[in-house]
């Protein structure tokens, strides 16, 4: 039996595309969400929809993605921060019930025929932020709640039910659209936000016990760039999902505009659109598990751009409703290969302690992506009409894939599990928590004939004491001795280093076996550590 972070116990078997719901917290959690991102997916519509009357250029349409995407763009990274030093729990909690706030007031505003094309952006922008602080710490609760193994598939569980709601959203809020109007799909989505708080209430979620107090969230922000700025698979995952991601923008920015001004059709068609975009996700997602088992992930990746595009230039040139409904599902299917192997992509590369920041980093590519992109083929639009701006997207978008494909997304996961191998520093004097900086030296032995192989392996270290909270790092060798190698770093204070004892995983320590084999002295490579000294006025 495996007992996971949530308390479930399941027997252990090949992980499938559902075993993650046989989680009893996982599952409320993915019903409840279900149902939240149907709300929010009748919203979107409704918010859309409801732009185009209040004020039609394709500018201040596509604004109304920028106004969703933007915030999830400029708050990732202090969201990210939050999800790593908070309770996340919490947090999620505060999130959930701002939106619902958000969501009732613009439903108010709607009702009563005081609504205005800056008060819809205004609201749908704090639905945005409320979604920013929201995003990083629901996807970095995942591990808590499944398997590390059943990441992947509770990944594409998520995306699925988010593309189920895609598919069934749309349609709803169409129907509440023309019946009761966009007022009413607003006060839906207030409501929809009720079973998730429901669920995180209940939830008993196992706390993170750590001797050391918190981080500050500056500081953690910080330390989560500079953890990306030092982690070449993460940076991999991000420029792959970057090239993809702003170029295929153009398709949600600007299909309300090809539903009404190239189809013809209504708020219900535009539903309908949406619709089939969502169905092909969910398709997507119910395959993807198979597929990924017979094909590497950079062959799916050029698969999902290559269907993606097709799908851009069919909304150019076909005029004809269920053709276009053929082929957004055609897309929907790629956006969810290729979202959900990027997901995790991320998930896998880094470890649990920064892994709110890690995938708040990854959001603000794909949010920044979106709504940049968005803002960009909106305004291209005005210049080149639609048709010419979706095949400019499509091809941009393949040429985007070409010179992004360098960065290989296939590779053997490390085991990133915290090994807490190091042992604890003997010291005369214990130093004060904010003492610092701190310098530590690591002395070694290596044979002369195999030093290039010792400082070749020492690139890797250095990568993983800079992610792991060093302001900078060397390595010296003695003019005297060469044989004798120092390897330096230095950290802003005794408890950074202190947390670099608890961040160091498996990964590392299999590393420093490595690094170790080169040393020839009797005993251990010498660790010392040297504190900052004030010099007298």
């Amino acid at each position: 039996m495996q007992t996971n972070g949530a308390g479930d116990s399941v027997p252990l078997k090949r992980p499938t595309s559902w075993s993650p719901l046989r989680r009893p917290v996982y599952r409320a959690l993915w019903i409840a969400t279900l149902v939240s991102h149907i709300g929010t997916w009748m919203q979107n519509t409704a918010s859309a929809w409801l732009m185009t009357s209040l004020a039609p250029s394709p500018l201040m349409v596509s604004l109304v993605q920028t106004a969703t995407t933007l915030p999830l763009f400029v708050l990732a990274l202090p969201a990210g921060a939050l999800a790593d030093v908070l309770d996340r729990r919490r947090l999620l909690l505060l999130t959930q019930s701002w939106m619902i706030l958000a969501a009732a007031a613009l439903g108010w505003l709607t009702v009563a025929d005081a609504i205005t094309p800056w008060l819809l952006l205004s609201f749908t922008l704090m639905l945005g932020i409320g979604a920013a602080m929201n995003a990083p710490a629901w996807q970095a609760i995942v591990p808590e709640l499944v398997e590390m193994r059943e990441i992947p598939a509770a990944v594409a569980l998520n995306s699925a039910g988010f593309n189920v709601a895609r598919s069934v959203g749309p349609a709803l809020g169409g129907l509440v659209l023309g019946l009761f109007g966009a007022g009413v799909a607003f006060f839906i989505n207030a409501f929809s936000f009720l079973g998730v708080l429901t669920v995180l209430f209940l939830w008993r979620q196992k706390p993170r016990e750590s001797a050391l107090p918190a981080e500050r969230v500056i500081s953690a922000a910080r330390t989560g760039l500079r953890y990306v700025r030092h982690a070449p698979a993460l940076q991999a995952v991000l420029i792959r999902t970057a090239a993809f991601i702003v170029s295929a923008s153009a398709a949600m920015a600007l299909l309300p505009l090809v539903a009404k001004d190239i189809l013809a059709l209504d708020s219900t068609g535009y539903g309908l659109l949406l619709g089939f975009f969502g169905l092909g996700a969910v398709v997507g997602a119910v395959l993807l598990q198979p597929i990924r088992r017979r094909i590497s992930v950079d062959l799916l990746v050029m698969v999902g751009t290559i269907g993606f595009a097709g799908t851009l230039t069919t909304l150019a040139l076909v005029r004809n409703c269920p053709a276009v409904c053929v082929a957004l599902a055609v897309g929907g299917a790629a956006w969810l290969a290729l979202i959900s192997s990027f997901n995790s992509g991320v998930q896998a590369v880094v470890p649990s302690w920064v892994r709110g920041r890690a995938l708040s980093v990854y959001m603000l590519v794909i949010f920044g992506g979106m709504a940049g992109g968005a803002t960009l083929w909106g305004a291209v639009a005005v210049l080149l009409g639609l048709p010419r701006t979706l095949l400019t997207a499509a091809g941009s978008l393949v040429l985007a894939w070409a010179l992004s494909a360098a960065y290989s997304l296939a590779g053997d996961s490390p085991d990133l599990s915290p090994s807490m191998h190091w042992p604890s520093p003997s010291l005369a004097v214990e130093p004060r928590p904010e003492e610092g900086p701190v310098v530590i030296m690591v002395e070694y032995l290596i044979d002369t004939g195999k030093s290039e192989q010792f400082v070749s392996l020492m690139r890797a270290r250095r990568n993983a004491r800079m992610r792991d909270g060093a302001l900078s790092w060397g390595l010296y060798v003695d003019a005297s001795r060469p044989e004798r190698y120092v390897e330096s770093f230095t950290v802003s204070s005794w408890l950074e280093h202190l947390r670099q004892h608890q961040r160091v995983t498996v990964a590392d320590r299999e590393l420093e076996k490595k690094l170790y084999s080169f040393h020839t002295g009797t005993e251990a490579p010498i660790v010392t550590h040297f504190l900052s000294k004030a010099l007298p006025k």
